[in-house]
């Protein structure tokens, strides 16, 4: 049964979780976990994707570069099924992270050069990391949505992607199920054919924008993982893992409760900020104004979002320290989880992704000289995306104002 939600970083909470660990003792805990984490993550970089492409950039003494675990091809055809270099570069851009948030929230208590010097390194390293799985992310996202609103059959590829989630859903529940309705209105009879005729030429000028931008982010992250840059990354976090640099002794005893209850205020002031009645409404029709226009300047609104999901995801790495777990959301010291915050974080994701294929979709329909279907193609598809963007946006103010529960 749901209960109330005792927010672990309120120091009034008297009852519910257990007592917090002393402060210095759990955060040292935590940076060691995750300086663990990436280096078992960069050991499967040189034992599955070294090893497998040869011809990749080696690393010198102990910290492989594992240049060839991003080595998913030259960006042809679709992306593979996950597999050892992919699942490693994932875990690496994972923990990479978590240094870099707890880094940032907890810096009082840690040794102000180190931490100011090590942070912007690991979001560098995170950051470039994550460019080329976002790239095929994003196309696959663009070429099933065109798919959609023209009525045309899915590639082979994603249709077999497809196929083994609808046989497991079969398997578990064989009661008919009525597709939920997508967040946009679809054309009409006459309005998709006009649709369909530039939809292949918009899908093939989108694969071929989106397909060169991976392959540069792909030859981007080789020559990060086979960087000095990179392997003094990879030293100090070897470093951590035996010996947490904390300010003083007195940061050992220091309770972490305060820095985390910071966390979670800037992130309630960010929301606060959001234009939240505005997004209770399912159509958000000032939203899409700026979209209609030929500015290429990203979209106004979209800032203020994208800021409230990086205060988000610092605030559940602060959970994770004082519960001293480290779970994909916001688990209490008493194993539950805060469903408010893994809907929003979720909420959030698919914003973030869909309006970045929006910017994606207008920027490939400013290529000149593109026929009028192909364009007409690009700009529904556009608006198609936009639609995502206010339904992300509905589906995180519904959830964030609910009283937050745990299960």
């Amino acid at each position: 049964m749901a209960q109330r939600h005792l927010d672990p970083t309120d120091p009034t909470a008297a009852a519910g979780p257990p007592p917090v660990p002393a402060g210095g003792d759990a955060l040292a805990d935590y940076l060691r976990a995750q300086a663990t984490e990436f280096l078992r993550a960069l050991r499967l970089h040189r034992e599955s994707g070294a090893g497998a492409h040869g011809n990749g950039a080696q690393s010198s003494g102990s910290h492989p570069s594992g240049a060839g675990a991003l080595d998913r091809g030259r960006g042809r055809g679709p992306a593979p099924a996950p597999d050892g270099p992919v699942d490693a570069a994932r875990a690496l851009r994972r923990a990479a992270r978590r240094l870099s948030g707890t880094l940032h929230t907890f810096q009082p208590l840690l040794d102000a050069e180190w931490a100011e010097a090590m942070r912007p390194e690991l979001a560098w390293l995170s950051g470039t990391l994550a460019l080329e799985h976002a790239y095929a992310s994003r196309l696959d996202r663009l070429l099933q949505a065109l798919h959609r609103l023209s009525g045309s059959a899915a590639f082979p590829a994603q249709q077999a992607g497809r196929a083994a989630p609808a046989r497991a859903a079969a398997t578990a529940d064989p009661a008919p199920v009525t597709p939920l309705a997508p967040s946009v209105t679809r054309p009409s009879p006459a309005d998709r054919g006009n649709l369909t005729v530039g939809a292949a030429k918009a899908g093939a000028l989108l694969d071929r924008q989106l397909t060169l931008a991976r392959t540069r982010a792909h030859s981007t992250a080789l020559q990060a993982l086979g960087s000095s840059r990179f392997h003094a990354v990879a030293d100090k976090v070897a470093l951590l893992a035996s010996e947490v640099p904390l300010k003083d002794t007195a940061a050992a005893a220091a309770d972490l409760r305060p820095l985390a209850a910071a966390a979670r205020d800037r992130l309630t002031d960010a929301v606060a900020a959001l234009p939240l009645v505005t997004a209770g409404n399912p159509y958000n029709a000032q939203a899409l104004v700026h979209g209609l226009s030929p500015d290429p300047a990203p979209h106004p609104q979209d800032a203020q979002w994208h800021q409230v999901r990086l205060l988000l995801r610092l605030h559940r790495y602060a959970l994770e320290v004082l519960a001293g777990t480290d779970a994909d959301g916001a688990d209490g010291a008493d194993g539950t989880t805060d469903v408010r915050l893994l809907a929003a974080g979720e909420a959030l994701d698919r914003h973030r992704d869909a309006s970045e294929a929006a910017a994606a979709a207008a920027q490939a329909a400013r290529t000149p000289r593109i026929a009028p279907a192909t364009a007409y193609a690009l700009g529904v598809l556009h608006a198609d995306q936009r639609h995502e963007v206010e339904a992300a946006r509905y589906a995180f103010q519904h959830s964030w104002r609910k009283e937050p529960i745990r299960l």
